[in-house]
């Protein structure tokens, strides 16, 4: 074998032009065999030679014995020379005129394709000699998909564009300034009169368009290519078409505009109706990727407000409750997640509620809140059952429904996300929800649990809401309550939907002072049973004091307002006993909340100190009126007054610049 190759290398160093017959044997010797037949020889000389005759049958063996060879690695670094890829460009540049050779295109296309693939220097090799234009007038050639040649054009043609454009930025900028996306709309023009029939020419025309969309940051397309897009997915039965044609709608539905253009052409109901129509046929993994691609298209869509605007008043929102029974674990998610993106105004939630979709989202979660259920349903469930309890008029009924008890067995998973999520939607429910809130504050497994997260939890989400979680309990179950003593208001903003803002000057202010007896001792006691569960607790209150050197306003103004709660409520207990007194003499020692103690060991002095040095210069108003409110209250307890003067506290709040504009006013 090396012998007969080393004859054939000779032959084509002496082959000459005039003896067609023999060179042509020879480069067909070449073609013919085994491409890494040749890894070992240089062929690039004899080859030159050859490629730059005159003889177009001869040029076009010798551009196949090129693109045959190149296929494997070693060669195409051997065939990465300026002269070679000029020579095939300026071939390229012949044959584009009055005489043109279809066959020799399509060997050239190959060989330069070949030389391009995973290759940036023979790229730039192109780019610096403007072989680029000759590449992009390669799309100004009409061919259909009639004939077999014509066929192999559009598979080549399209091959060796990918392969160029997936050199980076700068060869698809300059791909935009030679009009490549005017070149392929032309083209997809041309097939929309017969999608079906043109399939292999959008099938071949569709992957530079996904390069570029990944090439050229903020590529938008024109409505119009969108929405032929959207045409060609609804009239094509090819998966690898509809694949396609995803992908560029999911790459442009990141755009506002463009998933309300889409949603305004019904392509959320079309991916409906198709994946009504395959979803029996969804069983390999390649046909399960698909459906989740164009499931996860419609979530996207509904993203938008103005396209889930729009969509709400549309069959979709019958078709994604329908998904709710739907067996596939796909659809079902999907239509959780939709109906969770629709869920965005508190109209939409009030209705979904009233339309009894909350109780099937319940059940759904009620059978899949396990360890070992699907982590992105549960996911998906909590989200929108977050957003549905938001609105006030909801609150009732979903917790009537059911959703704390549903929701409190998930404290057994530990997948981040999922975590995250419950610990959300329980925020948003215990919002102005005064007997659940004391409820969960006696709940010890959930507070311990809290806890935990709280200070153990490498993902920051679960660590802030658990915080967020404790904070909210307290400030829900007693800001407002008319027997809570206090000497000075808290700045409480009722919570919005969505965001967390800081709390605005709008004080709540309680009716009894400090010391003051309520009108009724036992009720007093009671009102603080949960409270000192909360406390009993190991590791709350050194939470909600680690809580104020958070990087978040609001979450330093929740544990000022919090801690401010707890001050008014037990700070005077560990001198005073009046609020104990209908708790029996053996009960006491236990009962008692020691809570300047518990400040103590927790090191407030430090933490503040930490606070205000961290923050000062970024506190707003609510903030530094609630600390004010906070140190003025740990003056009740005498332990405290000489924690704080260790750490200057005094000396620290006076140097808050909002302060400071305060007295200089």
């Amino acid at each position: 074998m090396a012998k007969e190759i080393d004859d054939i290398i000779d032959g084509l160093k002496n082959a000459t032009i005039e003896n067609t017959e023999s060179t042509l044997s020879l480069l067909n010797k070449v073609t013919t065999s085994e491409p890494n037949s040749f890894d070992n020889y240089n062929l690039t000389e004899p080859l030159l030679r050859i490629i730059t005759s005159s003889n177009v049958e001869v040029c076009k063996e010798a551009a196949k014995c090129i693109a045959e060879v190149t296929k494997t690695e070693a060669q195409r670094k051997k065939f990465t020379q300026k002269e070679i890829i000029e020579a095939l460009i300026n071939c390229l540049r012949r044959n584009s005129n009055e005489n043109f050779d279809m066959d020799l295109t399509i060997q050239i296309c190959r060989a330069l394709g070949n030389i391009c693939y995973m290759n940036d220097d023979a790229r730039n090799m192109i780019l610096n000699i403007e072989g680029d234009a000759d590449l992009m007038r390669l799309l100004d050639i009409e061919a259909g998909c009639d004939s077999s040649k014509d066929l192999q054009f559009i598979k080549v043609r399209g091959g060796f564009i990918s392969n160029y454009l997936l050199g980076g930025e700068i060869l698809a900028k300059r791909a935009m300034e030679l009009k490549i996306m005017d070149k392929i709309q032309a083209i997809i023009d041309k097939c929309m009169t017969n999608v079906e029939q043109n399939e292999d020419l959008l099938l071949n025309i569709l992957p530079p368009l996904s390069i570029l969309t990944e090439n050229v940051s903020d590529l938008n397309f024109e409505p119009k290519l969108n929405k032929q897009l959207a045409q060609i997915l609804a009239g094509s039965t090819n998966p690898d078409l509809a694949e396609l044609c995803l992908e560029l709608l999911h790459y442009q539905a990141e755009n506002d505009d463009v998933k309300l253009l889409l949603a305004k052409e019904g392509l959320c109901e079309t991916i409906y109706k198709l994946l009504e129509k395959y979803k029996t046929l969804a069983s390999t993994s390649e046909a399960r990727a698909l459906m989740k691609l164009a499931c996860d298209l419609i979530v996207l869509i509904l993203t938008g407000d103005e396209s889930m605007h729009y969509l709400y008043s549309t069959p979709l929102l019958k078709n994604m409750e329908d998904w709710l029974d739907s067996y596939d674990i796909d659809l079902l998610t999907t239509g959780v997640l939709a109906l969770g993106n629709f869920a965005r105004t508190d109209s939409h939630c009030i209705d979904m509620v009233e339309n009894k979709i909350m109780n099937k989202l319940l059940a759904i979660l009620s059978k899949n809140n396990g360890v070992d259920d699907d982590m992105r349903l549960q996911h998906a469930l909590l989200s929108t059952l977050r957003n549905l309890v938001i609105p006030k008029p909801n609150k009732g009924a979903v917790i009537e429904a059911g959703l704390v008890q549903t929701i409190l067995p998930m404290l057994e998973i530990h997948q981040p996300p999922v975590v995250f999520k419950l610990l959300g939607t329980l925020r948003m429910t215990v919002d102005g929800q005064e007997s659940l809130a004391l409820e969960l504050l006696q709940n010890k497994k959930l507070i311990e649990q809290l806890v935990h997260w709280s200070k153990s939890s490498d993902y920051a989400g679960v660590t802030g809401e658990s915080l967020r979680l404790m904070a909210w309990l307290i400030k829900h179950a007693y800001h407002t309550r008319s027997s809570v003593p206090s000497t000075s208001a808290v700045y409480i903003k009722p919570d919005e939907k969505g965001c967390s803002l800081v709390n605005p000057a709008e004080p709540v202010t309680a009716t009894a002072g400090i010391g003051e007896a309520s009108s009724s001792t036992g009720e007093s006691c009671s009102d603080i049973t949960s409270l000192r569960a909360f406390i009993h607790t190991e590791g709350t209150v050194d939470s909600m004091i680690n809580m104020l050197t958070s990087q978040h306003l609001v979450m330093q103004n929740e544990a000022l307002i919090a801690l401010s709660i707890l001050s008014t409520m037990f700070l005077c207990e560990s001198n005073e006993d009046s609020s104990m007194s209908s708790v029996p003499s053996s009960s006491k020692s236990t009962a008692l909340v020691h809570l300047d103690d518990l400040f103590i060991q927790s090191e407030l002095g430090k933490k503040l100190s930490e606070f205000i040095g961290r923050s000062s210069d970024t506190m707003t108003k609510e903030i530094v009126e609630n600390l004010k409110i906070f140190t003025s209250l740990l003056r009740n307890s005498e332990k405290l007054i000489k924690h704080l003067e260790q750490y200057n506290i005094d000396e620290l709040l006076k140097s808050i610049p909002i302060l400071t504009e305060y007295c200089t006013l």
